[in-house]
Formats: structure tokens, C-alpha cells, sequence
């Protein structure tokens, strides 16, 4: 076991020798693992994005997304009066989404770029210093901050939201459908075996009850469903800081039909080591990321109780068409697989491959005016 993984365990059996039943709900292992202050995983001062990462995401592949995210931007934003202009970014990671954005707006939209402020919502110390380095070129246009001070400032106009894989990020409640009722997920340490072991209670929150019988699903027996209540808050409260604009939301997950289907009965929770995909959340813990797959129809459902008028769900495959993707690629004959043309039209086919990226991901959009 690596020191980051033995650390985060004694931080984890601590917790549950703190609860008199010895354990603790999945949510707060989760929680734990990956947001702790100082051993957590997103709180690490390591990459985790990239090749010597964990994962890759769409600003990985090139700038082509950042770009179409600030065409996108800027169709909604050239009908607006010539005011002060809000675009902010939660859970930016290393910054080059943002870097994507600026500079292509800056590239064609000077008039624009001049009446915009960036603020980066980050609460790592880590991932901050790596967006303040990525982000130098435009010092004089991003503010950082975290969570909760930007959501203490009062509702403004003009404000732009992007979240690009961060709800699937937020520790999650797991379910079990047994004998006609729920019981949750619990995690224990067994001292013999010395690992940690998940035990189902029937302890379950009124609020995480009630979120599971809300959902229209033809429940079998064992089933097991992710319940994202930590999402339902971001959205609401997100609704709240604006007094117009727009959310813009980019995460792999689907409509509720989907997400809860026969061929879901274990759930949607992901585990990424090292590039590695699994299901097995008790390995590593501190040292690999934790997701779930997003339920939709639950964003739209909390957007429209907020105020917020949420578009028809699109595949990222269909905004990236909409945006006008095909026409940045270029007819060429060069030879050379490593040439810029080459590496930019390769780019922009892996992220419109329908077996990757561009199925799974959904491209979530509500309006408020």
C-alpha cells in the first residue's frame, strides 16, 4: 500500500471508530476520499489529468472543444447590451478549458473579450497555482475563487456557467432495492482481513428515501441506484447567484429511463487508477478518482423548480455538430500524421467517435432571463 493510500485509510478507520455503529454511509467515504483538506484525492498537489494522470478529459484532445464551448458563448452573448459580462468556470482542474475559451474569444471576438470577467471557482490550493500558470496570458481577465464566497455575492445579470465534468464528481448515496424497500451502503473496516468491507443498512435519510421514490423506475430486486442530492444543491444554488444567463453543463450520464434500465442493476459508480477503469471503490482509496453518471432528468427537473428553462438534452456529439465542428476540419495531403493539421482533424475526430466520448457525454443547457 503507497503512503497516500495507507494515509487515507487511517483518516477513514478514524472516522468510523467516531460512529458508535463502526462505520460510515457511503456518501461520507466518498466524500472523504476525495475531498478530505489534505488527503484527499482532488486535493493532492499531483496530476491527475493527462498522461501521467488518471484520466483524460475533452481539453485533453486538443482545443477544439474550449473552442466550440466559446462559440457557444458568444452566439449567446453578442444579443446582450454592451455590459459587464460573467462567464465562470467551477471545478476547472488544470485550466485548459479555460485557456481554450479565452483564446478563442480574444481571437474572435475582441469586442467581447473586452467586456468579459473569467472567474475560476476552485477550492484545491493545488489545482488554483496550476490554473493562475496556465492562464497567465489573460492575468488581467480571471478571478479566483471558491465556492462559497461566489455563491455569497448577490445574483447578477449576465452570468454564463460551465461545469465540464464536475456533477459526476459529487459523492453520491448508494442505494439497494430489497424485499420492496431500500437499504444504504455502509463501509466498515475489517480489521482480519484488513481491507474495508460494505455492509447495507436499512439507515437511510428521509431526504435520500424520498429522492429514490421519486424516481420512475420498475425496481428489481438487488438493484442498485447512485442517489447525486449534493447535485440537486449545486444547481439550485447556482439558479440562484444568477439573475440572468445561462448553465452549461458537460458530463457523462442520461435521462432517468436510461440511467436506472435493467441493464444498470449495479449502479453507475466508476473508479479511474492510473488510465485503469474499474467498479472497486475500496482500492486506493485517496489515490484514484470516484464518479457516477449523471442523472438528467433530475438536473431539469431541479433547473425548471429554480427558475431556470432547461433545453432539450444533447449528446456532446450534437452540440460539438451544432456548433459548427465539421467545418474546423481541414481537406489536406500532408503526409505527416504529426503535422498541426493532422493532429487538429485527428483531435476532432476522437472527440465525434460515437463509441467515445461524444455519446456518452450529454451536454446539459438552461437559460434564465
Amino acid at each position: 500500500m503507497s503512503h497516500i493510500a495507507q494515509d487515507m485509510t487511517f483518516v477513514l478507520i478514524e472516522a468510523m471508530q467516531a460512529d458508535p455503529r463502526g462505520c460510515i454511509s457511503f456518501h461520507d467515504y466518498m466524500q472523504l476520499c476525495l475531498y478530505h483538506e489534505t488527503q484527499g484525492y482532488y486535493r493532492q498537489s499531483r496530476e491527475k489529468i493527462g498522461k501521467s494522470g488518471d484520466f483524460y478529459t475533452s481539453s485533453s484532445i486538443g482545443t477544439v472543444m474550449g473552442e466550440m464551448i466559446a462559440q457557444w458563448l458568444c452566439s449567446q452573448i453578442r444579443h446582450e447590451p454592451e455590459t459587464p459580462l460573467h462567464l465562470v468556470e467551477w471545478g476547472g482542474g488544470n485550466g485548459r478549458m479555460a485557456l481554450h475559451v479565452l483564446d478563442d474569444i480574444r481571437r474572435a471576438e475582441p469586442n467581447i473579450y473586452e467586456r468579459l470577467r473569467y472567474t475560476m471557482v476552485e477550492s484545491s490550493p493545488y489545482h488554483r497555482d496550476l490554473q493562475r500558470e496556465t492562464l497567465s496570458a489573460h492575468s488581467g481577465k480571471v478571478v479566483y475563487t471558491d465556492g462559497e464566497d461566489w455563491l455569497a455575492e448577490p445574483p447578477q445579470k449576465h452570468v454564463y456557467v460551465l461545469a465540464n465534468e464536475l456533477l459526476d464528481a459529487f459523492p453520491v448515496h448508494r442505494l439497494q432495492y430489497r424485499k420492496g424497500d431500500f437499504l444504504e451502503s455502509h463501509v466498515a473496516w475489517s480489521e482480519q482481513g484488513q481491507a474495508f468491507t460494505e455492509l447495507w443498512l436499512p439507515d437511510v435519510e428521509r431526504r435520500v428515501l424520498d429522492a429514490a421514490k421519486r424516481l420512475k423506475v420498475q425496481w428489481q430486486e438487488g438493484q442498485i441506484v447512485e442517489i447525486n442530492l449534493a447535485a440537486e444543491d449545486w444547481i439550485a444554488d447556482v439558479a440562484r447567484r444568477m439573475a440572468g444567463g445561462a448553465l452549461l453543463i458537460i458530463d457523462y450520464g442520461d435521462r432517468e429511463e436510461e440511467l436506472y434500465a435493467a441493464h444498470r442493476k449495479l449502479g453507475t459508480l466508476m473508479c479511474y487508477y492510473r488510465h485503469q477503469a474499474h467498479s472497486d471503490p475500496f482500492l486506493h482509496p485517496g489515490e484514484q478518482d470516484l464518479t457516477a453518471h449523471v442523472d438528467f432528468s433530475q438536473c431539469r427537473a431541479v433547473a425548471e423548480a429554480n427558475g431556470l428553462v432547461p433545453a432539450p438534452l444533447q449528446t456532446q456529439r450534437e452540440f460539438l455538430v451544432a456548433q459548427g465542428i465539421l467545418e474546423k476540419l481541414q481537406a489536406h495531403y500532408d503526409p505527416n500524421p504529426f503535422s498541426e493539421v493532422s493532429k487538429r482533424n485527428r483531435s476532432i475526430r476522437q472527440l465525434l467517435l460515437s463509441d467515445g466520448m461524444s455519446e456518452l457525454f450529454k451536454v446539459f443547457i438552461a437559460t434564465k432571463s
